[in-house]
């Protein structure tokens, strides 16, 4: 998203606000912090987490079904530098950020797309959704979200592409890896997934020059059926996004549908993070927002955007771990999200990543 907003911290109430840019965290959390109350957070931090990090943290989870709580494995704050030239062969065609971490200035104008720009995203678009099917095959019980991590950007890097994540504004993966309560920009990490865990990958490959975007969430061997029932409803709210697209449809139409569905169903729906156009950038303009909203704009053929519902079980409301990326539920429960990037045609959409 590209718009300031207040996220409250799980650990410190005197949280500053933020800017948020494209859906990712420009400022650190210890920017923001005097000293004495960084003290205070490291402090409560170390209070309330165990070695095994499976702790009660004060949250009843009792009416959001069976599963682990995920919090910070580690104090740090912040996130370490990415060496790009370490990870990415210099063969790879790279987006101007790579090296930089700071995306070009955001255009307010909607592109549309002429055929050579189209032809590449179908491009993009499939090697994105067959990146996304390898990362199904590895969602299972014990495999660490980092080798997650780093079996998808060998993946990708040998279809020829760049993960477009990685050290975008400083971002240290090449896959965000979304867990349970983790509602989005969950880093890798050395946790083994467990039977019960949900799981959601989200995927951006950069390849001949524009971005391809798409997730899904995966069931980690036996899921409890609130899990199961709220994966389920993700997925249809999508599906019902994406039915509402179409050529000079108002782009609101997207955010009234997901949120009345996600309403009769009992869940809540971010409003703090939209969908985004897509193409040459990886996050430019519309914003689609999923929550009924009165944003103007009318889809027109041409345009290229993601469509990327999120719903809670509990409160949409957020929290920001120290690391200065990860956005978790307020209440501690759990949230699912599907995404697509979708051209608009003359008579509907075409679904780039399906």
């Amino acid at each position: 998203m590209i718009r300031p907003m207040r996220l409250s911290n799980i650990f410190s109430k005197n949280y500053s606000l933020l800017s948020i840019k494209n859906c990712y965290v420009t400022q650190s959390l210890m920017k923001s912090q005097p000293r004495q109350s960084r003290t205070r957070l490291c402090k409560t931090m170390d209070d309330s987490l165990s070695a095994d990090f499976g702790v009660d943290v004060g949250f009843d989870l009792s009416a959001f079904g069976n599963y682990q709580l995920v919090v910070p494995q580690r104090l740090k704050m912040g996130v370490d530098e990415v060496k790009v030239d370490q990870l990415i062969p210099s063969t790879i065609n790279k987006p101007p950020y790579a090296y930089t971490k700071e995306p070009r200035v955001w255009c307010t104008e909607i592109s549309i797309k002429n055929h050579d720009s189209i032809a590449k995203m179908r491009a993009s678009g499939r090697l994105a959704r067959n990146t996304l099917e390898l990362a199904r095959s590895l969602c299972i019980p014990e495999k660490t979200t980092l080798e997650i991590d780093y079996i998808l950007r060998k993946f990708i890097l040998d279809a020829g592409a760049y993960p477009s994540p990685l050290n975008y504004m400083g971002f240290p993966n090449s896959v965000c890896t979304s867990v349970n309560n983790v509602i989005c920009h969950g880093i890798p990490d050395e946790r083994p997934l467990k039977s019960g865990d949900i799981i959601n990958v989200d995927i951006t490959v950069f390849l001949n020059g524009v971005h391809g975007d798409t997730s899904a969430t995966f069931l980690v061997g036996e899921v409890d059926s609130k899990g199961r029932d709220l994966v389920e409803h993700t997925k249809c709210a999508l599906d019902l996004g994406l039915l509402a697209c179409g050529p000079y449809v108002p782009f609101s139409e997207i955010g009234r549908v997901i949120d009345r569905y996600a309403s009769k169903h009992g869940y809540s729906v971010s409003k703090e993070l939209t969908g985004h156009g897509i193409g040459a950038q990886f996050h430019e303009a519309p914003l689609i927002f999923h929550h009924e909203n009165n944003e103007e704009g009318i889809m027109k053929p041409g345009m290229t955007f993601t469509v990327e519902p999120i719903l809670c079980q509990g409160v949409a409301t957020s929290s920001l771990w120290p690391d200065g990326w990860t956005i978790v539920t307020e209440d501690g429960g759990r949230s699912a999200q599907f995404e697509h990037t979708i051209l608009i045609t003359h008579d509907g959409i075409e679904i780039l990543t399906g």
